[in-house]
């Protein structure tokens, strides 16, 4: 873990140390306190850290989306509180300091032809002439097919133990991921099938299995996630839709991610079931614990758009606005 080097570097680790008995995870909490750190650090005077001016500065240079500058503000805060409570006659210089308001942001939305030839690309890139690279792409497609056919999240594919599989029920185990939840989900049996295959390829070609991963990419070890986002926006490329992130105005319209395809599946599975007359009011709530979140309100969060076609028509409508405006 990177270390702080600022004058606070010892209270920040501190505080770290008393996240992490409330349950926190050391990764997230340092990552946002770093940034401040190297703030800090570069201030001529270390003293101004106790002005709120200091973070209305701070607001601006940092240089990133407004959420995640909050979210950076959010863990100073709480650091600062946390320094309080220490020492009472202490004040909270971002007490009064308010949040940057947030963008709209409008996710990128794979159509289901485009999630076809993604895995497609995919699938045909699984080198067989080794056992040890046959296995790790086999792995790899199959971690970026239960992304788009289950809309799981990146970290869940990759931490399934092998009993976590049961294909005697179609059905995957996932324990302890966001929001620390636990479901058992069924999974379409054409990616069972996939799976089946993949378990027996592995059986037939490792003879003493000593790999509790579902998905290898070694002989103890799982697959990465960045090798995971090398090998989708690989495939993307070569697709062509490698779309930009792009600012219009004050939306910001994303670009494709691994994360797309868990937005795209939510989208698809509600447009899917309303087309089947059932309500909605009805399908978010089943599809909200199909997908491990605590509320179904988090769910609605993916469906800022309808379809493809949707996101496409409103940023090339926010693109000729822009024109508009600068002609």
């Amino acid at each position: 873990m990177k270390p702080f080097e600022s004058f606070l570097n010892s209270e920040l680790e501190n505080f770290i140390v008393y996240r992490k008995g409330l349950g926190y995870k050391e990764k997230l909490i340092r990552s946002r306190l770093v940034i401040f750190d190297k703030y800090v650090k570069k201030q001529a005077d270390p003293s101004s850290v106790w002005n709120p001016d200091f973070y209305l500065n701070f607001r601006k240079e940092v240089g990133e989306e407004p959420s995640t500058v909050n979210i950076t503000l959010s863990a100073v805060r709480c650091f600062f509180e946390y320094l309080k409570r220490k020492d009472p006659l202490l004040n909270n210089p971002l007490k009064d300091v308010p949040n940057l308001q947030r963008r709209p942001f409008v996710p990128f939305v794979f159509s289901p032809e485009q999630v076809d030839m993604l895995l497609d690309v995919i699938c045909g890139r699984i080198r067989r002439h080794t056992q040890r690279v046959f296995l790790k792409d086999f792995s790899e497609y199959l971690v970026i097919l239960l992304l788009a056919r289950c809309g799981l999240r990146i970290s869940e594919p990759l931490r399934l133990k092998l009993a976590d599989y049961r294909p005697d029920e179609k059905t995957i185990y996932i324990e302890k991921t966001k929001f620390s939840k636990d479901r058992l989900i069924p999974i379409p049996l054409s990616v069972a099938r996939q799976i089946d295959n993949y378990l027996s390829c592995r059986a037939a070609l490792i003879e003493h299995d000593i790999n509790p991963y579902l998905f290898i990419g070694g002989l103890q070890k799982r697959l990465g996630d960045q090798r995971i986002r090398v090998v989708f926006h690989s495939a993307v490329q070569q697709i062509g839709i490698d779309s930009p992130r792009k600012v219009i105005g004050d939306t910001t319209f994303g670009k494709p991610t691994p994360h797309s395809l868990r937005h795209s599946f939510a989208i698809y599975t509600l447009k899917s079931a309303i087309a089947r007359k059932q309500t909605s009011q009805n399908v978010l709530p089943v599809l909200a614990a199909y997908m491990g979140h605590v509320k179904y309100q988090y769910t609605m969060e993916y469906l800022r758009v309808v379809d493809a076609e949707s996101r496409t028509r409103l940023l090339n409508f926010a693109d000729i606005l822009r024109k508009k405006s600068c002609d």
